[in-house]
């Protein structure tokens, strides 16, 4: 899960995204993210800044699955 913070709102207000259902982020010119189950979601972050989310939440799933990973951040 990602998470990004609802558009013109508190800091407070965000969403919890699941990353893996992400198929578009688009700046239209707020940015918009498109899940694969239909939703939409205007949120406050830039593209750029979801898609770090995105690409830090897959490190982190990378490293607890991949055994030679865990051994090289643990050392």
């Amino acid at each position: 899960m990602i998470c990004v913070h609802k558009l013109n709102k508190k800091k407070t207000d965000r969403y919890f995204l699941n990353a893996e259902f992400i198929q578009i982020v688009e700046s239209t010119p707020d940015t918009m993210i498109s899940l694969s189950t239909g939703e939409k979601y205007l949120v406050a972050e830039s593209i750029e800044e979801v898609i770090e989310k995105v690409l830090e939440y897959k490190r982190l799933i990378q490293s607890r699955f991949n055994p030679v990973a865990r051994r090289i951040d643990e050392d």
